[in-house]
C-alpha cells in the first residue's frame, strides 16, 4: 500500500497537487489502483497482462473443449450473403461519410423491439467488446468502480484492467446476477454495471423474468449508473430476452452476431440513450470510423433471409449442454449451463482437475481466467461434442473430479 498523497508530497518536497498528479498518472498507466478507503496500492500484475494467457497446452489426440467457439456446423453458409453484399457495393459503393446501412439498422430495430428492448437510437460496432470499450471510455475514468459478473467474461475483465477501472465482482446463479450483489456494488460507488442477458460466459446463466424484475428494482434506485447489457446470445439461444435497459438514464444494449453467424463477422448493433449513443459514434469516428458496409450488408442479408433457424440451433446446443449437466448430476457432480455454449463445473483444485482430465483425453479451460473471488471451477465448451460422447465424458469427469467436486460457483 502506498502512503497518502500528502505524505509523499512532504517526503519528495513537492506540492500535494504534484503528488496527486503523479498518483493519477500511475493509475492511468495501470501501475497502481485505488482500493477505496484503504488508499492506493501497486497492482498485483500489469494491467496489460491478459487472462486469455492463462491456458493449457493441448497434446495431440486430446479432445479440446476449452476454446469457447460455436460449432462451425451450425453456422450459416456465407456465400449468398457475401455475394449480395458485393452486388450492393457495386450499385451503391460505401464511401467516406456514408452512414450505417439503412436496412441493417431497420432490421436490428425491428428485432430488438420484438424482443421487448426499449426504444432507442441505434449504431453498429465491431462486436460487443468494441461497443463496451467505447461506452466505458465515454463515461468512466481510470480508478472508477464498475460492477462485473463473477465468474465473468474473460475479455471484459481484461478490458476493465487495461482501462484502469476497479472491478467490483457480483456473484450470480443460473438466473443472472444476485440482486443483493448488484445493490452492494452500486451502494459502494460503482458507476457502471455490465450484465449478460443470456448465455453468460462461462456459467450459461440467463436473466429470468423474475430476476429481471428484481434487478430493475435495484437499478431504479441508482438512475445515474451506466448499464451495459450484453445480449450476445441472440440468434442461438431460445430463452427470451428480459431486458433491463431503460431503467437508468444512461444505458446500452449490445447484440453481437458472432456466435450465431461466425466469430469473423465482427459486428454488433447497439441501442441506447441518445447521449451515450452520440458519444459512442463520436469515438468511433475518431478511430475505426465505421464498420465495413460489406459486413453490414452481409448480416442484413442473413437476417432478411432467416439464414439461421434459432430454435434448431438452440436445440442442438441444448442437447449437448443439458445432456452433459444431467449426466454429471446422475454421477453426483454439480454443474451449470442454463443456456449457451459452455458448462461450468466447480472443482476443489483446477490444476489437478485439468491434469487428470487431460490424462483421460479431454481438455477444458481453467476457471481462473474467469474468476475474481469465486471458488475454483473449470469450463467445458459443448460445441465440439457429439451426443454420443456425453456419457463417456461424464464418466471421465466423474473419475477425474471425485472426491474433490464442490457444489457452488458463487
Amino acid at each position: 500500500m502506498l502512503p497518502p498523497v500528502r505524505e509523499v508530497a512532504v517526503a519528495a518536497g513537492v506540492s500535494p497537487g504534484t503528488a496527486a498528479a503523479a498518483y493519477r498518472l500511475l493509475r492511468e498507466r495501470g501501475v497502481v489502483e485505488t482500493a477505496g478507503r484503504r488508499g492506493t496500492r501497486v497492482r498485483p500484475r500489469p494491467a496489460s497482462t491478459f487472462r486469455e494467457e492463462i491456458q493449457i497446452e493441448v497434446p495431440p489426440g486430446v479432445r479440446d473443449l476449452s476454446k469457447g467457439n460455436p460449432d462451425p456446423r451450425l453456422l450459416p453458409p456465407l456465400h449468398d450473403a457475401l455475394a449480395a453484399a458485393a452486388r450492393a457495393h457495386e450499385e451503391r459503393p460505401a464511401m467516406y461519410g456514408t452512414g450505417d446501412d439503412e436496412e441493417l439498422i431497420a432490421l436490428a430495430g425491428e428485432r430488438l423491439r420484438a424482443d421487448g428492448a426499449p426504444e432507442g437510437a441505434l449504431a453498429i460496432t465491431s462486436g460487443t467488446l468494441d461497443a463496451v470499450e467505447r461506452v466505458l471510455a465515454a463515461h468512466l475514468r481510470p480508478g472508477d468502480a464498475i460492477a462485473v459478473e463473477d465468474p465473468g467474461w474473460t475479455a471484459l475483465l481484461d478490458l476493465v484492467g487495461v482501462m484502469g477501472l476497479r472491478p467490483v465482482p457480483m456473484r450470480l446463479d443460473d438466473e443472472g446476477p444476485l440482486p443483493d450483489e448488484l445493490e452492494r456494488a452500486l451502494r459502494g460507488g460503482a458507476r457502471a454495471a455490465v450484465i449478460t442477458a443470456r448465455a453468460q460466459n462461462p456459467t450459461g446463466a440467463a436473466v429470468s423474468a423474475r430476476r429481471a424484475g428484481e434487478l430493475r428494482g435495484v437499478l431504479a434506485a441508482y438512475p445515474e449508473v451506466l448499464l451495459i447489457e450484453d445480449d450476445h446470445g441472440s440468434g442461438f439461444v431460445d430463452l427470451p430476452l428480459h431486458a433491463l435497459s431503460g431503467v437508468t438514464a444512461r444505458w446500452v444494449l449490445v447484440r453481437s452476431t458472432a456466435k450465431a453467424f461466425g466469430p469473423d463477422l465482427r459486428l454488433a448493433p447497439v441501442t441506447g440513450d441518445p447521449v451515450t449513443l452520440d458519444r459512442l459514434r463520436g469515438r468511433q469516428r475518431l478511430a475505426a470510423g465505421w464498420v465495413s458496409h460489406l459486413l453490414q450488408r452481409a448480416v442484413a442479408h442473413l437476417w432478411r433471409t432467416r439464414a439461421v433457424d434459432t430454435a434448431a440451433v438452440a436445440r442442438a446446443y441444448g442437447l449437448r449442454r443439458d445432456g452433459l449437466v444431467a449426466a454429471l448430476a446422475e454421477r453426483g457432480l454439480p454443474a451449470h449451463g442454463r443456456s449457451g455454449l459452455n458448462v461450468w463445473i466447480p472443482v476443489a483444485d483446477e490444476a489437478a482437475a485439468i491434469t487428470r482430465l487431460l490424462g483421460r483425453g479431454w481438455a477444458c479451460a481453467p476457471g481462473a481466467r474467469n474468476r475474481i473471488g469465486t471458488p475454483p471451477a473449470v469450463r467445458l465448451t459443448v460445441s465440439p461434442l457429439d451426443v454420443g460422447e456425453i456419457e463417456p465424458l461424464a464418466d471421465d469427469l466423474a473419475a477425474a473430479l471425485r472426491p474433490a467436486a464442490r457444489g457452488r460457483y458463487g
